[in-house]
């Protein structure tokens, strides 16, 4: 179904072409792209609002620095703003791989699609324990052991600004992807 607007001025016509409903959708690739950059953004956010602004644990290079750290160890390439960037590169692409990944998952695993709020929250704490429990101790990077207290701050940060919007974003593809198919 395809609609023309038609708009005159002075006389001359001009004339644009509605886009299709089936292409005024995101595709896989570029839902997965959002996922992953809102995921991204917010958990950036959250974590440099936490662990930065109230505990002022760290700065925000210290904080990028530590995720290159996992890569690089204590070698820095450049200076400190280099290897804060290059963290906060790997910190994207590590949010992107998390929202392919469930991305993937939800047609096959029918208990994502009944609730998508605790499925993202559920998501965001399988993503904590994913990154605390196998990743960061397999990486490079300065780690200690986890606390109650670590682990609240951290599962909340990733439950609300990782597995929230990847649940929902992919909800919302794939329900679309339906309503075009029926």
């Amino acid at each position: 179904m395809t609609n023309t607007v038609r708009i005159r001025r002075n006389g001359q016509g001009l004339s644009f072409k509605s886009i299709p409903m089936q292409q005024a959708h995101l595709s896989t690739i570029q839902s997965i792209l959002l996922a992953g950059f809102i995921a991204g953004t917010l958990d950036a956010s959250g974590a440099v609002i936490v662990y930065c602004l109230l505990m002022k644990a760290v700065t925000v290079t210290q904080l990028f620095h530590g995720i290159a750290a996992g890569l690089f160890g204590d070698t820095i390439i450049g200076s400190a703003n280099v290897m804060a960037v290059i963290g906060l590169l790997l910190h994207y692409f590590i949010a992107f791989c998390f929202a392919t990944g469930y991305f993937f998952v939800y047609p096959h695993l029918r208990f994502l699609q009944k609730n998508v709020f605790i499925s993202g929250l559920l998501y965001g704490l399988i993503v904590w324990i994913i990154m605390n429990l196998i990743i960061v101790p397999l990486s490079r990077a300065h780690h200690s052991p986890p606390t109650w207290t670590g682990f609240l701050r951290g599962a909340g940060i990733l439950m609300v600004c990782i597995g929230l919007p990847v649940s929902f974003i992919t909800a919302s593809f794939y329900r679309r992807k339906m309503k075009v198919q029926e």
